[in-house]
């Protein structure tokens, strides 16, 4: 058994309540329609292909269903959590460490330090021997206490996750890969824990989020929703052209879970089995692109209530959406090394589609892409304003948890603000992240211009011809 196997008491136990950072706040635009953050840009602020891409990808024109309000949340106390991590925690002193898989050494060195937000899951990969997801998915569904909670024996988990990981690897895709779905499965993970968004959900609703970041990509093809519609794929036939992936992820890893070896929902009961399809359903269909728009309308509608009631499926759909989105907000060697793998990925499309004889999709085309100016766009009008709600999302449910309240109250004498007006705040460690890396990329932008330029400029340079000497 790893030493990372859980003690479970003192991860219940973790600090909840966050440090107060001093973080310039970010202004974002209010969205009235589903495209209008794209549409207020100045043609001259974004390149057209990077504008047609953001637009393409992060955009959609059908209207999306109307739901009714789920019921209000109940809050777990966070004494309640306590309580129940104590429990928890005698149950796994009585477990025998054979039950549970081994781990190499080398991956528990890496693991060591799985509750960073910027966590290297290269190296983990590397010491996994290209096993990501097995070894990761495993210690978090441990640390959660979901193995013993549900009774999920350790032998179908380690099939399951197995299996995935196949999946993942089937296409042998640059990026969308087992490192993708291990590196979102962990950043949902710092969300969980060191927010303390774990003491707001059960624990249904936590195995529910873990597994679905874990299969949210599962079986990917490494090509676009748009490139299966346009190009007429069996995939977009059968699921109509809408959300064509992510109604396969889903399909498929359920499918997965219907073979007896494999099934980790073996011993849930009926009620507890719907309540975890429908979470992870909602949850992954929520990480199709063209929804980004309106999923951040209604999430920053919903915080400008009076008493604002937020939706637990909602809230965990748009924290998996953030995570799946947030290699810019990781530090700098890591999201460029993502970024590469994204756009090795694009090339390929771009080369099935000159085959096919379909237009180039956005930033597919290797011979004509503006990198620095694409990462500048996707951090300014995708990463930053998801963030940023996502924060404002998690401080909102969580405030009651930590005593605090909703808007801040008037400030006393002197100006100065007590205890009790206080608004409960959490760490952002993604903010001075993303302020690196869109520096770098506007300082490697500039760049780009300049060589254009020379390149443009020596080939409108007149060339004179030099005569030759010829024999008569």
């Amino acid at each position: 058994m790893s030493d990372l196997s859980p003690n479970v008491l003192m991860f219940y136990f973790r600090p909840m309540v966050a440090r107060q950072q001093s973080a310039p706040t970010l202004v974002f635009r209010r969205l009235a329609d589903e495209d209008d953050e794209l549409s207020e840009v100045q043609p001259d602020a974004v390149p057209p292909e990077v504008r047609e891409w953001l637009a393409s990808t992060f955009t959609r024109q059908l209207a999306t269903a109307k739901r009714k309000s789920d019921e209000k949340p109940k809050f777990r106390s966070v004494a309640h959590a306590i309580r129940a991590g104590i429990f928890v925690d005698r149950i796994y002193r009585r477990v025998t460490s054979t039950a549970l898989m081994q781990f190499p050494q080398d991956v528990v060195r890496v693991l060591k330090t799985l509750d960073e937000w910027s966590f290297d899951v290269f190296a983990l990969n590397e010491a996994a021997g290209g096993a990501a997801i097995k070894y990761l998915g495993y210690e978090l569904l441990n640390r959660y206490g979901m193995i013993h909670k549900f009774k999920v024996p350790p032998t179908v988990l380690e099939n399951f996750l197995g299996r995935i990981e196949e999946g993942y690897c089937k296409f042998h895709n640059p990026y969308h890969n087992n490192l993708h779905a291990a590196d979102v499965a962990q950043t949902v993970h710092y969300m969980l824990c060191q927010t303390g968004l774990m003491n707001w959900l059960s624990d249904l609703e936590i195995f529910a989020t873990l597994v679905a970041a874990v299969v949210h990509d599962f079986e990917h093809t490494g090509t676009t929703n748009n490139f299966h519609v346009m190009s007429g794929s069996d995939t977009a036939l059968l699921y109509n052209d809408r959300a064509v992936l992510e109604n396969h992820h889903i399909s498929a890893a359920f499918r997965l879970l219907r073979d007896e070896e494999c099934n980790i929902l073996q011993n849930l009961s009926r009620d507890e089995f719907r309540e975890f399809r429908t979470l992870v359903i909602d949850m992954v269909l929520a990480t199709d692109m063209s929804f980004h728009f309106q999923q951040l309308k209604n999430m920053r509608a919903m915080l400008t209530l009076a008493e604002p009631v937020v939706d637990k499926s909602k809230a965990a759909s748009l924290v998996l959406h953030c995570c799946d989105i947030s290699h810019p907000a990781k530090r700098w060697d890591l999201h460029h090394r993502w970024t590469m793998s994204l756009l090795d990925e694009f090339f390929l499309q771009g080369d099935k589609e000159r085959e096919l004889g379909l237009p180039f999709s956005p930033l597919c085309d290797r011979n004509n892409t503006l990198v620095a100016e694409s990462q500048i766009g996707f951090i300014e009008f995708i990463v930053e304003p998801s963030m940023g709600v996502c924060a404002d999302m998690l401080e909102c449910v969580l405030g009651p948890l930590h005593g605090a309240k909703g808007p801040r109250e008037p400030r006393g004498e002197g100006g100065k603000e007590s205890e009790s007006n206080k608004k409960f705040k959490i760490r952002k460690p993604w903010i001075a992240c993303l302020g690196d890396n869109k520096k770098i990329w506007k300082e490697q932008a500039t760049k780009d211009a300049e060589a254009r330029a020379q390149q443009e400029a020596s080939e409108e340079t007149p060339h004179t011809d030099i005569p030759t000497v010829t024999e008569e």
